[in-house]
């Protein structure tokens, strides 16, 4: 895989400007090496952003046609944790490269008996319940303020699109849901849990929030596919979750979610 320096960008520009010389793309999709590694002629670049560098490099490369660029969200090594990612970066990064459509791949807690570990949910609205997180690049800080309308998450184009591409390859998915964002590194105490449940929630995760929000102040159509990987402690009187059980449901079922990125990507560009 070849590595290539893009020009680095020193002081922010709005909206974001494309990084010259650098790597372009059509799609951006927040996932690791188990999603891009058996990409052919795929290039890895390092991009720099006013907020810093993403993530990992990006990683650009062609599935079905459609030039894709990759940011692993916790890292190469996912050695960041949730509350620790540089989402201002990654989304701009995103934004320099031109991509126009973002998929948002994550693991999620189910909150609900009938969502089990290895369902897909593709997720229509979302709560937020972290804190001290930057999540807006509209801080006022040279001048440029907006408020963005948030009532609805997550594109209705895209969404459709993943539901699709998810039960063409044979998954057990969900069309719609809310996912509950905790600040995480910790998974939620029991009556957290409950408390999601009763409230009807669907899943709960750590990075949906604030990528989704900072895909919508720069107007880029996103959409989150969340894996089930277990249910969430307190709920349907499961055993507390641990690390390894996620890692161990998301490790078995990487593949799968791989697919219906594959398969959905190139229909993201036909149905324009």
């Amino acid at each position: 895989m070849a590595s290539t320096i893009a020009t680095m960008t020193a002081t922010r520009q709005w909206p974001p400007a494309l990084v010259a010389r650098g790597p372009r793309a059509d799609v951006g999709v927040f996932g690791g090496s188990g999603f891009y590694r058996f990409l052919d002629g795929a290039e890895a670049f390092e991009v720099d952003t006013p907020y810093g560098p993403p993530s990992s490099p990006v990683v650009v490369g062609d599935v079905g046609g459609v030039r894709t660029a990759f940011i692993a969200r916790h890292g190469a090594a996912h050695s960041v944790v949730a509350h620790a990612v540089n989402f201002r970066a990654n989304l701009y990064a995103m934004a320099q490269l031109g991509v126009r459509h973002l998929v948002g791949p994550c693991a999620v807690g189910s909150l609900q008996r009938h969502l089990e570990p290895g369902h897909v949910v593709v997720t229509d609205q979302l709560v937020d319940r972290t804190w001290g997180r930057a999540d807006s690049f509209f801080d006022g800080v040279d001048g440029v303020v907006n408020h963005v309308s948030f009532a609805d998450p997550y594109d209705a184009r895209l969404r459709s699109l993943a539901v699709s591409a998810a039960t063409a390859e044979g998954l057990i998915v969900h069309d719609g849901g809310t996912v509950v964002v905790i600040n995480g590194p910790r998974f939620s105490t029991r009556a957290e849990s409950r408390w999601f449940s009763q409230m009807g929630w669907s899943v709960v995760n750590m990075t949906q929030y604030p990528e989704a929000v900072l895909a919508a102040e720069l107007a880029i159509p996103y959409v989150g596919i969340s894996l089930v990987t277990d249910y969430d402690a307190g709920v349907d009187r499961h055993e507390a979750v641990t690390m390894e059980q996620v890692f161990a449901v998301l490790n078995s079922n990487i593949d799968k979610v791989r697919r219906v990125l594959f398969r959905m990507i190139p229909t993201i560009m036909d149905a324009e």
